[in-house]
């Protein structure tokens, strides 16, 4: 049961009501590079600045910065009758693309793709199906077709996949002791984000990423580094390397 406050006064509703409008300011911050452009100026901007440089409306980016405040992405200075804006701690480490623990890729993921899907979620729900179809127009038989329906869309999922793994990847492979297995096979490994961390918490292992083959083409153009022979790939279709996996995993284990 909720309390009488929270029957007076339904803050959790609300909060849930307006979830969405939260995600598309800082998804719209994002796209727009408001947060790449105040950490290359190295100090604080007016809006009229940032609006002229982004080549955005004077008012829109106002209110757009306003609410980037308010969410605590922003912070405002009021110097000399101006109103200036610089990154916070949390935007400059998380937001800008050019920090090492960036997730401006998986931002605009959610941004371009997954939030169109989700508008469609009561159709998903009526149908058990996911809602590629009625958001881009392709089939939605095979989801990772719909996924990887061109190179570009490709490579926004897989670098998004990466930079959640910069963060949580290194305490997810320290949570148990791998290292007395000398090979690691990584189904679906994507980018490979995880199999660099893995072979950097266990130097002395080496992991072969198994998964469709236009992602491990993908994967080795752009983001695992050649020189890196602890990582390998093999190719091919998802049940067929789930089986080879099991066998792979069996034969290792024997050794």
């Amino acid at each position: 049961m909720g309390s009488t406050e929270d029957l007076d006064y339904p803050q959790i509703i609300f909060q849930y009501t307006n979830g969405f409008l939260v995600s598309k300011v800082l998804f719209t911050a994002c796209e727009l590079g408001v947060f790449d452009l105040l950490l290359e100026s190295g100090e604080p901007l007016s809006s009229d600045a940032i609006a002229a440089r982004l080549g955005t409306s004077p008012s829109g980016t106002e209110r757009l910065l306003d609410a980037c405040v308010g969410l605590k992405l922003l912070a405002v200075e009021v110097t000399g009758g101006g109103v200036y804006y610089r990154n916070t701690e949390i935007s400059n480490l998380y937001l800008t693309k050019s920090s090492p623990k960036s997730q401006y890729h998986i931002m605009m993921y959610y941004s371009n793709t997954v939030y169109l899907c989700w508008h469609y979620l009561t159709d998903a729900v009526r149908e058990g199906r996911n809602q590629y179809e009625r958001a881009f127009g392709i089939s939605s038989i095979d989801p990772f077709g719909a996924m990887y329906r061109s190179e570009e869309e490709m490579l926004k999922f897989m670098a998004g996949q990466n930079s959640i793994w910069s963060i949580c990847g290194r305490d997810v492979l320290a949570a148990f002791d791998l290292s007395p297995f000398r090979h690691i096979y990584d189904l679906g490994g994507g980018g490979g984000a995880l199999a660099q961390e893995c072979v950097s918490v266990y130097p002395n292992s080496t992991v072969t990423i198994y998964d469709l083959p236009k992602v491990v083409q993908v994967a080795k153009e752009w983001f695992v580094p050649s020189e890196e022979r602890r990582i390998t790939f093999h190719e091919g279709k998802c049940q067929l390397l789930r089986r080879r996996v099991l066998v792979s995993c069996w034969l290792t284990w024997q050794q």
